[in-house]
């Protein structure tokens, strides 16, 4: 608090030209070697520059990995919805290698998507749609059916 007060006062004392901060431009320069303003000696500085470095170079590659696995995704989706193809997809893809998959939990889904496909597609999945169904339902428009399709004959046919 004393230090707040001390600047804002300084700060007007300043402005009004009454030169009483004088001494305080001493204490507030700062020195021109980023290493002694950080409290480290020049080695430790460059070691902990060369550790952020490699930590954002480490970050950067993951990043373009999950990038690059939302393409695949993405162009799974669009290969099995048949949708047109991305170009940003591909190239994000190129750029992580060509080496990527998708990870284990879509993996694991997208297997599961495929089986129930199969399952449908198969007479055995036919047959139990068959037996899941509505007969009353499926009767009563079958005779809905019949019955437009006997009365348009018959306005169309004098014989009848």
């Amino acid at each position: 608090m004393a230090f707040l007060m001390k600047s804002m006062l300084s700060n007007q004392v300043k402005n009004l030209g009454l030169g009483g901060g004088g001494e305080e431009s001493k204490e507030e320069s700062t020195p021109s070697d980023p290493a002694a303003a950080a409290g480290m000696t020049r080695e430790e500085y460059e070691e902990y520059q060369k550790q952020m470095v490699e930590e954002k170079m480490e970050r950067d590659a993951a990043f373009a990995q999950k990038k690059a696995e939302r393409a695949v995704l993405r162009v799974h989706l669009r290969e099995k919805y048949r949708l047109p193809k991305s170009e940003l997809d591909e190239n994000q893809i190129q750029m992580a290698g060509d080496d990527v998959g998708l990870p284990e939990d879509l993996q694991k889904m997208v297997a599961e998507d495929q089986e129930e496909e199969e399952d449908k597609d198969s007479i055995l999945g036919q047959l139990q749609n068959i037996q899941n169904m509505d007969m009353d339902a499926i009767k009563e428009k079958a005779q809905a059916t019949f019955t437009e399709m006997k009365q348009a004959a018959e306005q169309k046919c004098s014989v009848m």
